[in-house]
């Protein structure tokens, strides 16, 4: 299967978004394409998130929109409905990694521990995100992790910064990260998708 860093190569950077209201959803797309991030995360969070992700699918061609916060076979079948591209998982059991194998699309199964990987790596699973990245011990856990996982691939988010990512994605082992600074509040909340753009040709520039 297609793995979630075949979806887009090279782009460093997976925007993490949470949209509290649909009709903001294709105007923010369109800001993040426009500024060189097409992956874009919309969290199963808020009420408006499904339909968030069935307008970018829609009305976004060059977006690429994925799941977040996907933690149930349902909001497997729910988010694929609406056009999801990839899923995002916060971690794992047996059961919803089955749904996101069974649902075609690309996954990113959480882990937060050695232990965790190996157990995906024993299911044929090598593309993994690291959350929460900066708690779970950052970059100097996800170096140490190479050595003797060398297949496993992550994506580390949460706490990721414009100012730590270039740290994680210097690393082998990282095929992107996740993050929320190119989407500050005052930003959205203004529906400033200009603001938005730039901060995302920011990081996009980054690798």
């Amino acid at each position: 299967m297609t793995s979630v860093f075949d979806l887009a190569p090279g782009t460093p950077v997976v925007p993490v978004v949470v949209i509290e209201d649909a009709a903001d959803a294709v105007p923010l797309a369109r800001a993040l394409v426009a500024g060189g991030l097409p992956l874009i995360e919309v969290t199963l969070r808020t009420p408006a998130a499904l339909d968030a992700v069935r307008a970018i699918a829609a009305e976004v061609p060059d977006a690429v929109v994925g799941a977040g916060t996907v933690v149930s076979a349902a909001g497997v079948a729910d988010a694929v409905g609406a056009g999801a591209r990839f899923l995002v998982s916060p971690g794992w059991t047996g059961r919803l990694l089955g749904a996101m194998r069974e649902s075609g699309v690309p996954f990113l199964p959480g882990v937060s521990t050695a232990s965790e990987v190996v157990a995906l790596l024993e299911q044929g699973v090598d593309a993994m995100k690291f959350f929460p990245a900066e708690a779970a011990g950052g970059v100097p856990y996800l170096k140490s992790l190479a050595g003797p996982l060398p297949r496993a691939r992550f994506c580390p988010t949460g706490g990721v910064s414009l100012a730590s990512a270039p740290s994680y994605l210097t690393l082998p082992n990282v095929g992107c990260v996740g993050g929320t600074w190119m989407l500050p509040p005052d930003a959205l909340a203004a529906r400033d998708w200009g603001r938005v753009e730039t901060l995302a040709r920011e990081a996009a520039g980054l690798r």
